[in-house]
C-alpha cells in the first residue's frame, strides 16, 4: 500500500496554522503551561515538515541515480549502486518516522518506560541470565543516548538478580523497548553444571509506559502502606532502620516493594512510580481487549506466556520467534547491538499496520 504523504503533510500544515492563531490568543498568552505545550507541538510539527522536505530531496536524488545508471561505465555504476542503497535506507527510516507520527498511539510511543526483569524457569541460572539481560539493555541504552535509573534491585546468591526494575528516560524509549516484553529463553551450560550439559532457562521482561500524572490518580484510602527493615544488599550493608516500603493497591491487589534507598520517603516515591506504571499497563490492556479481542498474536503484545526470543550460547545464535529471524551474532547483541533485531520488528509492525 502506497502512503499519500502529501495529504498527511497538508494536515500538519493546517495544524501549524491553527497553533499560529492560538499564540496570539489572550488565554494562551496568560497561561505559561499551555504556551509551553503549544510551543513544543509547534516545534515537533516543524521538525516533521523539515524531515519531509529531506525525504522529497532523497527521493529526487534516487530518481536521478536511476537515470544515471542507464548510461555509465562499470566503475561509476558500482558507485551509484552503493549510493542507491544508502538513499533507500535513509528513505525507509524517514518513512518509519512519519508513519509512527500518524499512528493513533503515536504519542504513547514517545514516552519514558519502566522495565521489569524477573527470572522464571531455571533457578539460579535464570537469575544469572536476568542479570545478563540487564547488562545488555544498559549497553543498548548507552548507545541510544537514553538515561536510566534503577528503581528496585534484588540480587541472587551467585551474582544474578531475582528482580530488576528500572526507569528509562528519553523520547521514544517506549517505542524501542516495547518489543522486549515477553519471555526470553537461554540455552547454555550453567556455571553450576558440573557435567557440562546445556540447560534451558527463561526470564520474563515487562515493559510499561511511564504514566503521566493526569492519567493515574491514586486515592490515599486505596493504599495500604507498610514499612519494614531492608534486607542485605549482597552483603554490602544491612539497613538498621525501617526504611523499606511495601504498597498494596487495595482495589486491584497489586503489591509493590522497594528497599534500595536508605530513605523511607525515597523508597515510597519509587514504589508509587512502579505502581502507577502497573496500573496504567492494566488499564491499557483492558482497553485493548475491549477494542480488539482478535489481535492476540501481533508483535509486541508482551504476553508473558509468549516465548519471544531464544539465546543459544554454544551456537552464538539468537532467534526472534515473532518474525522467524535467526542471527549468529549473539556476542554483538549482548554488547547492546539490539537495533539489528528491533529495526526488523518495527518494519514488520509497519507492514502489518499498512495491510490493515
Amino acid at each position: 500500500m502506497k502512503i499519500k504523504w502529501e495529504e498527511k503533510i497538508n494536515i500538519i500544515k493546517e495544524k501549524l496554522k491553527e497553533i499560529d492563531k492560538k499564540f496570539s490568543e489572550k488565554e494562551v498568552i496568560n497561561n505559561p503551561k499551555l504556551l509551553e505545550e503549544l510551543g513544543k507541538e509547534y516545534k515537533e510539527l516543524k521538525n516533521i515538515l523539515e524531515k519531509y522536505e529531506n525525504f522529497k530531496k532523497k527521493k529526487e536524488e534516487l530518481e536521478e541515480i536511476n537515470k544515471m545508471k542507464e548510461s555509465c561505465d562499470k566503475e561509476i555504476y558500482k558507485y551509484l549502486l552503493e549510493e542507491e542503497e544508502k538513499l533507500k535506507k535513509n528513505i525507509k527510516e524517514l518513512e518509519k518516522e512519519f508513519l509512527y507520527y500518524f499512528l493513533p498511539q503515536g504519542e504513547d510511543l514517545k514516552r519514558n518506560c519502566i522495565i521489569e526483569i524477573r527470572p522464571a524457569a531455571g533457578g539460579e541460572e535464570s537469575c544469572l541470565f536476568a542479570m545478563d539481560l540487564f547488562r545488555m539493555y544498559q549497553k543498548y541504552l548507552d548507545k541510544k543516548g537514553f538515561k536510566y535509573e534503577i528503581l528496585s534491585f534484588r540480587p541472587s546468591d551467585l551474582g544474578g538478580a531475582k528482580e530488576i526494575i528500572f526507569l528509562v528516560n528519553g523520547e521514544g524509549a517506549y517505542n524501542y523497548l516495547r518489543f522486549e516484553q515477553g519471555v526470553h529463553r537461554v540455552q547454555r551450560i550453567p556455571v553450576t553444571e558440573a557435567s557440562g550439559r546445556i540447560h534451558t532457562s527463561t526470564v520474563t521482561v515487562a515493559v510499561l509506559m511511564e504514566p503521566k500524572e493526569v492519567e493515574i490518580n491514586i486515592k490515599e484510602e486505596d493504599l495500604k502502606i507498610e514499612v519494614f527493615r531492608a534486607s542485605s544488599k549482597g552483603g554490602q550493608h544491612v539497613n538498621v532502620t525501617d526504611s523499606a516500603v511495601r504498597i498494596t493497591h487495595l482495589p486491584t491487589g497489586i503489591v509493590v516493594s522497594c528497599q534500595d534507598e536508605r530513605s523511607q520517603y525515597q523508597n515510597r516515591q519509587k514504589a508509587l512510580k512502579i505502581l502507577k506504571a502497573r496500573l496504567l499497563a492494566a488499564e491499557k490492556a483492558k482497553q485493548k481487549e475491549e477494542i480488539d479481542k482478535e489481535r492476540k498474536k501481533q508483535i509486541g503484545t508482551g504476553e508473558r506466556a509468549e516465548k519471544i526470543r531464544t539465546y543459544n550460547f554454544p551456537q552464538n545464535r539468537v532467534t526472534d520467534h515473532r518474525i522467524n529471524l535467526t542471527l549468529y551474532e549473539l556476542d554483538k547483541i549482548l554488547e547492546g547491538d539490539l537495533d539489528i533485531i528491533i529495526n526488523q520488528l518495527q518494519e514488520k509492525e509497519i507492514e502489518r499496520i499498512l495491510n490493515e
